[in-house]
C-alpha cells in the first residue's frame, strides 16, 4: 500500500479537553469521541428522567432536587465520555510508539 493510498489516522482529542466539552455541553464528549447515536440516546434518557423526577417531587425541593433524574444521566455521560476518551487516546499513543518502533 503506498503512502497516498494508506488510510490516514486522526489523532483523537486530548482526554481533558472532551472532558471540559462534556461538561460544557452535554452529549458533545460522545460526540468528539465519535459515538453519535450513543450522545442522542443519553441526551434523550436524561431528559426522559428530568421531567419524570420533575413530576414525582414536590414545588418544595430545590431545582436540582426536583430534576435529579436529568443531572444523574448528565454526570453519567459526563464520565462515560472522559472513560472512552482515555481509552481511544492510550489506544493511539500505543499504536503510534509500535508504528514508530517498526519503521
Amino acid at each position: 500500500m503506498t503512502s497516498a493510498t494508506a488510510p490516514t489516522l486522526s489523532r483523537p482529542p486530548h482526554p481533558f479537553f472532551v472532558l471540559a466539552a462534556a461538561l460544557l455541553l452535554p452529549g458533545m464528549g460522545q460526540v468528539l469521541n465519535g459515538m453519535q447515536v450513543r450522545a442522542w440516546v443519553m441526551l434523550f434518557f436524561a431528559l426522559s428522567l428530568g421531567v419524570v423526577s420533575w413530576h414525582l417531587t414536590t414545588p418544595e425541593h430545590s431545582f436540582i432536587g426536583r430534576h435529579a433524574g436529568g443531572f444523574f444521566v448528565y454526570a453519567v455521560m459526563v464520565m462515560d465520555a472522559y472513560v472512552w476518551a482515555r481509552y481511544r487516546y492510550a489506544l493511539a499513543r500505543a499504536r503510534q510508539a509500535s508504528g514508530a518502533g517498526m519503521a
